[in-house]
């Protein structure tokens, strides 16, 4: 059945990926108003994370930030779809690094990479990074599809420019299996999931608001004398995006504790406030924000 639903869905996807970029975002916006005005998709949600984070926006404010975020969401999910046959002349023009020389400072250290990211602007052309011509390889952290085709396709799109995708249960095996080899690489971890309520041991202060937040990036880098970065993208335009690597730490097993989960959280918040617009706001975030914290979590102050 899995593999019926892919085959009736797949052909679609590839016609709308071969799209010329002007026809392409035509079809973004009448899926916006399949989404925003027709579906509605999460409006609730949405409204409700914003006027939390927000209190001071007012009533129309908050309208004008959730249609602009819609706008851009839709453009972000038809860009996953993109990356079926966009070219790599193509996506390099559209995802540019603006301090490639920094990372290659951080390969000379002989240490592995973790670059840490949010639900934010986007992250879906990363793999431009391997088009660099850097030593590392690039690895993306996710979360396994159910559906085996879908899941075979997203392995797919990501190693079309070198790039490989590891689920979340096998990054410290695979991390350790390089290293026993000598492979060193850059391994991106989007950070700001929100952990099931039975694994929440350590919460942070989060757009003002007390959640638990994961600290496998962090917990990793440390085991592993691993460098850790922050990937801080910015929409400049539609379908272009410009991304800059901000250092967090080149010595993590010696940072203080915590202190590599807070300073991403610090980056994050600093550009949700600049351009809220750009910030995964269908992300249920908040939600275990009225739960009782843990008598043995630890608060990131």
């Amino acid at each position: 059945m899995q593999g019926l639903v892919f085959w009736l869905i797949y052909p679609i996807l590839w016609l709308i990926s071969i799209l010329p970029f002007r026809i392409f975002y035509i079809v973004s916006d009448m899926v916006f108003i399949l989404v925003y005005h027709v579906i509605g998709y999460r409006r609730k949600t949405v409204r409700d994370n914003l006027e939390l984070v927000f209190p001071e926006k007012s009533e129309s404010e908050i309208k004008q930030i959730r249609k602009k975020f819609y706008r851009h969401m839709c453009d972000m999910f038809l860009e996953m779809i993109k990356s079926i046959s966009i070219s790599e002349k193509e996506i390099e023009k559209r995802f540019t690094f603006t301090n490639v020389e920094y990372l290659r400072k951080l390969e000379s250290l002989d240490k592995s990479l973790v670059v840490m990211l949010g639900h934010y602007a986007s992250y879906e052309w990363i793999n431009a990074l391997q088009l660099y011509g850097l030593k590392y390889r690039t690895y993306g952290i996710y979360k396994k599809i159910k559906n085996k085709q879908f899941d075979d396709l997203a392995k797919r799109i990501r190693g079309r420019f070198g790039g490989t995708l590891i689920t979340t249960n096998k990054t410290t095996e695979v991390i350790l299996k390089n290293r026993e080899k000598g492979i060193l690489g850059n391994y991106a971890m989007i950070a700001d999931q929100s952990p099931k309520l039975s694994r929440a041991r350590t919460w942070v202060n989060f757009m003002g608001i007390k959640v638990p937040v994961f600290e496998g990036s962090d917990r990793l880098a440390r085991k592993m004398d691993m460098a850790v970065v922050y990937l801080h993208v910015e929409k400049v335009g539609r379908g272009y995006y410009q991304a800059t690597l901000k250092p967090i730490t080149e010595d993590a097993p010696n940072e203080p504790k915590h202190a590599i989960t807070r300073k991403f959280v610090e980056y994050l918040e600093e550009q949700i406030y600049n351009k809220p617009e750009y910030y995964l706001w269908t992300h249920k975030r908040w939600k275990h924000r009225n739960e009782s914290i843990p008598k043995n979590a630890e608060i990131i102050n």
